[in-house]
């Protein structure tokens, strides 16, 4: 074998070994991210997960916002993702616990009871104006001391929260997005879409209930949010029960 041929022969196999190894590092890479995305979301290989929807709160018949439909797409894509799947239940027949499987809780407590449910039992520290009087405190948060009310259009708030239940490890997480309009619990999808892999390793497999602002939606829709801050301590805080009427003191 002459020399030239000879060193054809080595450069095609060490460009065949290379071609190997990187192949086996992205493939090892790609599962290493893959299943970092499934501890977080709670849903391993072929397990199953719950979408809840809500209702829209405009209308009297049973319909669904279209931007919750649009923040369902957005989470039936991680859910794909994770190779489990979904079962879209409406917010009015979710009769079950919770840990047995990750749960998708889409919509605020005006248009969704089993949003109503998990607040009350995780969320003490979170209150929500649903009166459906026009006012300035319409579809406002209060979280601990501090009120977030919204500018509809222009300034709304959202709350997106991973919580847990109990201290085994197999139990799987609640997912909340409960915001002040439609449009908002579609930012807050889009936001756990993108964010989701800094989320994991800021919080790991612990709960947390994180306060959104989406920015000129009617301009930029769903797509302008910023962070306002990690309000779980707030949140998990009971409310101080509001003060007891002064009593008439019998002479």
């Amino acid at each position: 074998m002459s020399d030239d041929v000879r060193n054809i022969v080595l450069g095609v196999v060490a460009a065949g070994i290379s071609a190997a190894l990187g192949w086996i590092a992205r493939t090892y890479l790609w599962k290493r991210k893959l299943r970092r995305k499934q501890t977080f979301f709670g849903m391993p290989e072929n397990s199953e997960s719950l979408l809840v929807v809500n209702r829209d709160p405009a209308t009297a018949e049973p319909a669904v916002h279209r931007f919750d439909v649009f923040a369902l797409l957005e989470l039936s894509a991680l859910i794909k993702d994770c190779g489990a799947h979904a079962q879209v239940v409406t917010q009015d027949a979710a009769h079950q616990g919770f840990g047995e499987r990750t749960e998708f809780c889409v919509g605020g407590p005006g248009s969704n009871r089993r949003m109503v449910a998990h607040m009350a039992a995780m969320l003490p520290g979170v209150r929500v104006n649903v009166d459906p009087e026009p006012g300035p405190d319409r579809g406002a948060f209060q979280i601990g001391s501090e009120r977030y009310r919204m500018d509809p259009g222009v300034t709304e708030y959202v709350l997106l929260a991973r919580l847990t239940a109990g201290e085994r490890r197999e139990t799987r997480p609640v997912f909340l997005f409960c915001g002040q309009r439609a449009i908002t619990n579609q930012a807050a999808t889009r936001y756990l879409a993108r964010n989701h892999e800094r989320l994991a390793r800021k919080h790991g497999s612990n709960s947390f209930v994180l306060l959104l602002k989406v920015i000129n939606s009617q301009a930029y829709g769903p797509d302008v949010v910023e962070l306002v801050g990690d309000v779980t301590r707030a949140a998990q805080t009971p409310l101080p029960a509001p003060a007891a009427r002064g009593s008439h003191r019998a002479d």
